[in-house]
């Protein structure tokens, strides 16, 4: 389950633990695109398919990769070459739409990144996006990651824990020592498998650093 970071006095004057390193969601976790994925989708799934979204499609949409969505939408007997055909329209269709329309970046993520740059905590990006829209979105958060993990570069994506644990391994660091940032349950389920600590953000923006210190801290029992 995710930590409590509530549980910890982060004001009580107490030294609170580094993470060997912090791995941060993109997509509805620095920069609010989740909306802008959604409607991508629900375009391409009308045009396409002929198929309206409803409430019943977000859990297999938000926070998923571009495949899985692709896969929800077709017949469960549509071939790979369908799928993956289908899944390179819903990228198109979504780096279109952060071309047009810009990105906007939630309250608080340059923030975070630049107190995680100013105490030389290493961070990693890891995101359901391809790396075309990553790249796309990066220079907007102004911020060197140490490294990124976008779609299709590990053999599961998220909720699977492969992202996660490829982006520790790649760090040199434990991922219990880890703190994971997200924002959907696909994202949560995949950092909590791969044991990390995770704090869960939404429209608010990410956490402080000193949020992050107190949910390895709570983690480790260490006040």
């Amino acid at each position: 389950m995710p930590s409590d970071p509530a549980a910890v006095p982060v004001g009580s004057g107490a030294v609170l633990p580094d993470p060997e390193a912090v791995l941060l969601d993109l997509d509805g976790t620095l920069v609010d695109t989740e909306g802008a994925w959604w409607r991508a989708v629900a375009g391409v799934a009308a045009a396409s398919l002929g198929r309206r979204l409803e409430e019943a499609d977000v859990p297999h949409v938000r926070g998923r990769t571009a495949a899985d969505a692709a896969a929800h939408l077709l017949p469960a007997a549509a071939s790979g070459a369908a799928v993956a055909a289908l899944a390179e329209r819903l990228v198109d269709a979504f780096a279109e739409r952060l071309a047009r329309d810009g990105v906007p970046v939630l309250p608080g993520a340059r923030e975070l990144l630049a107190d995680l740059a100013a105490a030389s905590i290493p961070t990693a990006l890891v995101s359901a996006s391809p790396r075309r829209v990553v790249e796309l979105v990066l220079p907007c958060l102004r911020h060197s990651f140490h490294l990124v993990v976008a779609d299709g570069e590990t053999a599961r994506g998220k909720p699977y824990p492969d992202p996660y644990l490829e982006a520790a391994r790649r760090l040199g660091a434990a991922p219990e020592r880890c703190v994971a940032v997200e924002d959907s349950p696909a994202g949560v389920a995949a950092a909590t498998a791969a044991r990390c600590r995770v704090l869960v953000t939404g429209p608010a923006g990410p956490p402080s650093l000193a949020r992050i210190r107190a949910c390895l801290a709570a983690s480790e029992g260490a006040l």
